[in-house]
């Protein structure tokens, strides 16, 4: 009798379980009474999402996904609906030609173009426009957003002359299958053990979630020992993200096109917006200003190298970003040469980083955009008594040598 009960559930797909959840979670009132139950239920939606994206069993993992190799120092893709002047937009940033039509959906797989700007080379993806269910594989929304995962930064194209539930729509996608726009890490430190139960601490007070609350989310997760560390007021779905710990942390910049339609009242609006920017490729508006909030947000620093004695070289620069590696000197040796770190004695900076010009820096000093670096290498020492360097392990003078003895006979 039980098993003829749990069949039906069983036997339901992970669509249609999260489709029962989203709807048991609109139906249920936002107090203080009912936050445990909603906790558990965003904890179990999580879970049966981060299942969605997993390939199914059997399967090699290979999949039909647009493979575009990296290329240059940072990858930056346009994600939108479709016919919003995405394709456009590549082919005047880029000068890489992708067809555009009258009609929807006119590209159809990844086109990459690249955009050279202050001796930098940032990679530049068109994809096809998503719909709503993206996230659930609606329109090979799943490859687009698998994409976008691996970006730097998101263009979110949006059509200022429609509504601004677009934005809405798309941002909810996104953070559907695991990417965060705008946001940082939280900071919450889950130490799984073996034995011990779940010890759990608070830097801060905690407003959004209590104890009985963790312990609850902890359970869904089959996690019984652990340590818990609270270093900010962190909410339900922060916990969620850092068990789950497949979340990706992305800048994204909403590019509203076709303001030429608009209103000078609507246009200066959306502009005031947090990380938008409003341009117009039919009248060729604001490209060079999209182009500075690219470089931006995506946080690129030039690091030109000095030699001992000579100018600084000026023509290529090193090229430093916060989500490839770091800013620091360690990292600027390590991409000149990977056997340099280990000879590096300090380094001398000139530039906006330095408080005097030159600053005798560690390998842990962090570098500002078009700083001077001049690296000091470690001489090696010289067998020798004092200066005077020793040709071989023999006396020099006659007087120093050791007599030997005489022959017995």
């Amino acid at each position: 009798r039980w098993d003829s009960v749990a069949t039906p559930f069983a036997a339901m797909g992970v669509l249609e379980k999260i489709k029962e959840i989203e709807d048991e979670m609109a139906r249920t009132q936002k107090n203080k009474a009912t936050e445990y139950h909603l906790g558990q239920l965003k904890a179990k939606l999580a879970k049966l999402r981060t299942q969605l994206l997993e390939p199914p069993k059997g399967s090699s993992g290979a999949s039909d996904g647009f493979e575009v190799s990296k290329y240059g120092h940072g990858r930056v893709s346009l994600i939108g609906f479709p016919s919003v002047g995405k394709s456009t937009l590549l082919t005047m940033m880029t000068g890489t030609n992708s067809e555009t039509a009258a009609y929807e959906f006119t590209t159809l797989t990844c086109i990459p173009g690249v955009i050279h700007y202050k001796d930098t080379k940032i990679q530049l993806l068109d994809l096809p426009g998503i719909i709503e269910g993206a996230s659930q594989g609606k329109g090979r929304g799943r490859q687009v957003i698998a994409v976008a995962k691996s970006s730097d930064l998101i263009l979110m194209v949006l059509d200022a002359s429609k509504s601004s539930g677009h934005k809405e729509i798309l941002t909810k996608e996104l953070e559907a299958v695991g990417l965060r726009l705008n946001k940082k890490p939280p900071n919450i430190s889950l130490i799984k053990k073996k034995t011990g139960g779940i010890t759990l601490n608070s830097m801060v007070p905690l407003t959004h979630c209590d104890e009985k609350l963790v312990y609850q989310i902890l359970s869904e997760y089959k996690i019984h020992n652990a340590e818990v560390l609270f270093r900010e007021d962190a909410t339900v779905d922060d916990l969620i993200d850092v068990i789950e710990g497949n979340r990706k942390y992305v800048r994204c910049l909403y590019v509203y096109n076709k303001i030429d339609v608009c209103s000078i009242e609507e246009v200066d609006q959306i502009a005031r917006q947090p990380h938008s920017v409003v341009i117009s490729c039919n009248m060729n508006l604001n490209l060079e200003g999209l182009l500075e909030s690219m470089w931006e947000h995506m946080s690129l620093r030039r690091i030109y190298t000095k030699k001992q004695g000579c100018k600084p070289d000026f023509e290529e620069p090193v090229i430093l970003s916060e989500d490839r590696g770091g800013c620091t000197i360690d990292v600027f040796c390590k991409q000149l040469h990977a056997e340099l770190i280990k000879s590096v004695k300090y380094a001398l900076v000139w530039g906006t980083s330095s408080k005097h010009y030159p600053q005798r820096c560690g390998l842990g000093h962090t570098l500002e955009d078009e700083d001077v670096v001049q690296v000091v290498k470690k001489k090696v020492a010289e067998d020798g008594r004092g200066r005077f360097k020793m040709q071989g392990q023999d006396t020099q003078r006659i007087a120093d040598r050791e007599k030997k003895a005489k022959l017995k006979t």
